[in-house]
């Protein structure tokens, strides 16, 4: 009987499409989430510490929220597989039973990086290109990200990506606009 240790297993495509999942939920979560947050804010005020504050808050609360939703969503799975298993209603091998700390840290990392990017774009580029900038660069790295998807997971690169770029534009365009709206009428 060879035993071998995890480290040498090859990672199971059970596995590979979870960290995909994760990774790429996390860094459009990341990207949209953030993004539509100062570009809000921005409409509002052009306050930099509002933006700053503002950004930071939905950097580190979106990674904390995305790693507890991935931990619960991957136990609660975790927890399903492993009863079937147990009544012998599912043959599968425990490599290919998804770590939940593995799936809360890849969307944790993935959020935050994506989350970055359009809180840099929004504190570095100067008024008054602040807000078209920020739009530009969040949907490049949409684009960039949902290509990236469809490329690893095997489909079709423009549904992704058209589908990625679009809900980006809308969340950017409604918060924009609450934010225009908001800032113009005195309640913040």
């Amino acid at each position: 009987m060879t035993v071998t240790r995890a480290a040498e297993r090859p990672v199971s495509l059970a596995q590979r499409l979870n960290w995909l999942r994760a990774g790429v939920l996390g860094a459009n979560d990341g990207i949209v989430s953030v993004a539509a947050v100062v570009v809000g804010v921005a409409a509002a005020s052009a306050s930099q510490a509002a933006l700053l504050t503002a950004g930071l808050a939905a950097l580190v609360g979106g990674a904390i929220s995305m790693a507890l939703g991935e931990y619960v969503s991957v136990s609660s799975q975790r927890d399903s597989e492993r009863a079937h298993i147990a009544r012998g209603e599912l043959v599968l091998a425990e490599e290919d039973v998804v770590s939940p700390w593995h799936a809360a840290s890849a969307s944790a990392a993935a959020f935050t990086v994506g989350g970055v990017l359009p809180l840099l774009s929004v504190l570095l580029v100067p008024q008054p290109w602040k807000v078209f900038l920020t739009f530009v660069v969040v949907l490049a790295a949409l684009a960039v990200a949902g290509w990236t998807a469809a490329r690893i997971g095997g489909s079709p690169w423009l549904r992704s990506t058209a589908r990625v770029v679009v809900g980006g534009a809308l969340a950017l365009g409604v918060t924009f606009g609450l934010g225009s709206l908001l800032g113009v009428t005195g309640v913040v």
